[in-house]
């Protein structure tokens, strides 16, 4: 990796870490160099806008998020074993909250806000929840999940899931959210099988 492709990771994680404190929105250029101790022209060259930043930030996250969850799940042989990779998979990264914080905090900042920062998230989530019930589609073949189960449902089930354990883990500090979420998890792939 060269040195110009070190700095720009290393920026994006800042810029990640940043706008999982403090919101996508609020990331700006001049926040950024503040705490990277990068110049605000350097920066501006490289992102243009902060919509343009944003708009990497996102990507960047994104490519962690599959890097990290979806990867390891797709590793996994097909049907049950690869929804239980992806689940804990994505618990991990949850458990650490810097993607996940990012995409969650994002989809209350621009709900209702028209425009590409927005339209991106909106079509990586979608993109996700695809994958899942794919994933799922896979395990009703393969024999593991019934016939009649719904991908898609169960793709909204295990986000639903996420997104709570996600509060509870970060907002509440309940020391039993993992516990919690591994026991909707387990219901939810017994009463598809």
């Amino acid at each position: 990796m060269s040195k110009g492709e070190q700095t720009r990771k290393a920026v994006l994680e800042a810029a990640v870490d940043t706008a999982a404190s403090s919101g996508l929105a609020s990331l700006t250029i001049g926040s950024l160099a503040e705490r990277t101790g990068l110049s605000k022209s350097g920066l501006f060259a490289h992102f243009k806008s902060k919509e343009a930043l944003q708009m990497q930030v996102l990507e960047f996250a994104g490519e962690s998020f599959v890097q990290d969850v979806i990867r390891p799940a797709l590793a996994a042989p097909r049907g049950e074993k690869r929804i239980i990779t992806l689940f804990e998979s994505w618990l991990a990264t949850a458990r650490e909250g810097r993607a996940e914080c990012l995409f969650t905090s994002a989809a209350w900042e621009y709900d209702g806000q028209p425009g590409p920062v927005r339209d991106r998230l909106v079509r990586m989530h979608l993109d996700f929840n695809d994958s899942v019930a794919q994933m799922v589609r896979a395990a009703i073949t393969e024999g593991f999940f019934a016939e009649d189960t719904d991908p898609e449902q169960f793709a909204h089930d295990l986000h639903g899931i996420m997104l709570i354990y996600f509060q509870a883990h970060h907002l509440l500090g309940d020391a039993k959210a993992e516990a919690k979420a591994r026991h909707a998890f387990s219901r939810l792939v017994d009463s598809n099988r």
